[in-house]
C-alpha cells in the first residue's frame, strides 16, 4: 500500500506538478493530525492507568486498615487475629467488661480499673450486650469493704511518719524459702557458735538462731560489700515460753575489718507480760570515740505484740544512721564510722529464741526522676508479694506512695507496669501471677490518686531476666517490677 501511494505521487509530479505539491501538502496534515492524535490518545491512557493505580492502592489500604489492629499495650501495627501477635494482648473490644459497681467500661483485667472490683465470676457480658447503659461516675470511689483498699489505709496509717526508704538495688536477699530443714542456711556462713538451722515456724521457713553468742554473716564473695549507702531489713520473732529470760537479746553488728564493731545494735523484744523491751545502740564516731544512744522503751512495748513477727530496718548514708522497729524510727545517730560489713548474733538461753526471714541488703536510694530520665523506666524492688500469691505487703505502699507522688507531680508521666519473678516454677504459674500482680500494682496506684488510663499492667514471669538464675543474687534481681515509661 505504501509503495502504491509513493508511486502515485511521482505519477502525480510528473503529471500536474502544482495539483501534486496540493496533494502532498493535504497529505502531510492529515498525516501529522493523525500522529498527534495517536500521542494524544496514548498521553490520556497512561494518565488514566495511573490514576487507576493510585486509587486501587487507596481501596487496598483501606481494605486492608479496615481489617487489621493496632495493639494498644506494645503498639505492633497489623494484627488480624483476636490476639496481638507480639505480646498476646486481646484485640479492643474482646474480652472487655464493665464493672458492676461503679459501671466503668473497658475493663481488661482481673480488677475494675476505677474502683478495683474483681471481675464477676463466669463470663463477663461483653460491652453493648446487658451492660449498664449509665456512664460512670465522675467520683467513682473504692468499695469501703475491698481490701486492697482497706490495706492501703491501715499501711497508710501505720507509716505515715516512717522516712525510711529502701535501697534501689539488691545485692543480697534471703527469703529462707525451699531449703531442706534442719541444714544450716545456704545464704549464710558460720562465724561463731553451733545453734543455727532452718526451720518451720507458723507454717513457713526461718533461720533459728540460738545460743549465747552464735554468729552468721551472709556469704558474700567480696570481704567489704557494703557500700557507702545501704539499707538492710529483715524480720524477727522471739516466741514466748516459760524459760524467756531478760537477758535474751539480738544483735545487729555493723563492722571493718580495722574495726570490729562500729555499730552494736541490741533488740530486747521482751514480749512477756511485766517484762520491758528495749533497744541499746553502741557505736563508733568518724573521730574514732565510743557512743551510746539508747530507744524509747516504752514506745517499743506498744509497737511490739506477742508471739508475733517484727520488722527491722535500718540506713546507713555515709555517715548517718537511722534504725526502725516496724515502720517506727528508734535510733537517728549523724556522726558514725562508715561499716563494710554486717553479722547477726543471738545472746540466748533458750535454745528456740531467734527466728528470722525476709533478710534483704540493698545500694542506697536514688531520686525516682533521675533513674526516670536516665534509664527511662523505674526498676523497684521494694514491690514485694505474699509467696506466691497476688497480695501486696503491708511495707510496699511505701514504695508505691513515691511512685504515685511521681505521676501526681508530673501528670504527663504514663507508665506500662511490669511484673517480672525469677524462674522458680513454671511458665504456667508465673505468667498469671504475674499478671495479677502488676494488676494489683494497677489497683493500688489508682487508689492512691492516679488515673487509670495512665496505666497498664503487664505480666512478664521469668521470660526477660536481669541477671542469672543460678545464684540467689541474681532471682532476687529477676523479682522486680519495671515502670515502663510510655
Amino acid at each position: 500500500m505504501k509503495r502504491f501511494i509513493i508511486a502515485l505521487a511521482a505519477f502525480s509530479l510528473v503529471c500536474a506538478p502544482v495539483h501534486a505539491q496540493n496533494f502532498l501538502k493535504k497529505l502531510g496534515d492529515r498525516t501529522k493530525d493523525a500522529v498527534e492524535r495517536k500521542v494524544e490518545n496514548k498521553v490520556n491512557q497512561e494518565v488514566d492507568n495511573a490514576v487507576d493505580r493510585q486509587l486501587n492502592k487507596v481501596f487496598d489500604k483501606k481494605e486492608k486498615n479496615d481489617s487489621t489492629w493496632t495493639c494498644p499495650k506494645c503498639k505492633k501495627k497489623g494484627n488480624t487475629g483476636k490476639f496481638c501477635a507480639n505480646c498476646g494482648t486481646a484485640k479492643p473490644g474482646d474480652g472487655k467488661w464493665v464493672c458492676p459497681n461503679c459501671g466503668k467500661k473497658d475493663n481488661d483485667g482481673k480488677f475494675c480499673a476505677d474502683c478495683g472490683t474483681k471481675k464477676p465470676e463466669g463470663e463477663a457480658k461483653p460491652q453493648g450486650q446487658g451492660a449498664p447503659k449509665e456512664e460512670p461516675k465522675a467520683a467513682a470511689q473504692p468499695k469501703a469493704d475491698s481490701p486492697l483498699t482497706a490495706q492501703i489505709k491501715e499501711a497508710k496509717a501505720k507509716y505515715a511518719k516512717c522516712d525510711f526508704v529502701p535501697g534501689d538495688e539488691v545485692f543480697f536477699e534471703d527469703p529462707v524459702q525451699n531449703e531442706k530443714l534442719g541444714e544450716f542456711p545456704l545464704n549464710w556462713d558460720l562465724v561463731s557458735g553451733e545453734e543455727c538451722e532452718i526451720a518451720n515456724i507458723g507454717g513457713g521457713q526461718a533461720i533459728k538462731l540460738s545460743g549465747w553468742y552464735s554468729q552468721i554473716a551472709p556469704n558474700m564473695k567480696e570481704a567489704d560489700y557494703l557500700p557507702e549507702e545501704f539499707t538492710i531489713e529483715f524480720e524477727v520473732l522471739a516466741p514466748s515460753t516459760e524459760a524467756d529470760s531478760n537477758n535474751d537479746h539480738l544483735d545487729i553488728v555493723l563492722y571493718s575489718e580495722d574495726t570490729e564493731k562500729i555499730v552494736e545494735l541490741t533488740l530486747n523484744p521482751a514480749y512477756s507480760t511485766g517484762r520491758h523491751a528495749d533497744i541499746v545502740c553502741n557505736y563508733i564516731s568518724p573521730k574514732g570515740d565510743s557512743r551510746v544512744s539508747t530507744a524509747d522503751g516504752a514506745l517499743l512495748k506498744n509497737l511490739i505484740k506477742e508471739n508475733s513477727w517484727v520488722k527491722v530496718q535500718m540506713s546507713f548514708n555515709k555517715r548517718a544512721f537511722k534504725y526502725y522497729v516496724n515502720g517506727n524510727r528508734m535510733i537517728n545517730l549523724p556522726n558514725v564510722m562508715r561499716p563494710t560489713r554486717m553479722l547477726l548474733q543471738s545472746a540466748a538461753v533458750n535454745e528456740d529464741r531467734f527466728f528470722i526471714r525476709n533478710i534483704r541488703i540493698c545500694k542506697g536510694a536514688v531520686p525516682l526522676y533521675d533513674r526516670l530520665i536516665s534509664d527511662g523506666k523505674i526498676v523497684s524492688y521494694n514491690i514485694t508479694f505474699e509467696t506466691g500469691k497476688a497480695d501486696l505487703k503491708e511495707e510496699s505502699i511505701i514504695e508505691l506512695q513515691r511512685i504515685a507522688s511521681l505521676m501526681l507531680q508530673y501528670p504527663d508521666l504514663e507508665f506500662e507496669v511490669q511484673g517480672h519473678t525469677d524462674n522458680t516454677g513454671s511458665d504456667k504459674v508465673n505468667d498469671p501471677l504475674s499478671q495479677e500482680r502488676a494488676e494489683t500494682i494497677v489497683a493500688a496506684l489508682v487508689e492512691l490518686g492516679v488515673e487509670p488510663a495512665r496505666l497498664t499492667a503487664v505480666g512478664k514471669g521469668s521470660r526477660e531476666p536481669a541477671a542469672s538464675n543460678n545464684s540467689a543474687d541474681g532471682r532476687a534481681k529477676n523479682r522486680r517490677v519495671e515502670f515502663i515509661k510510655k
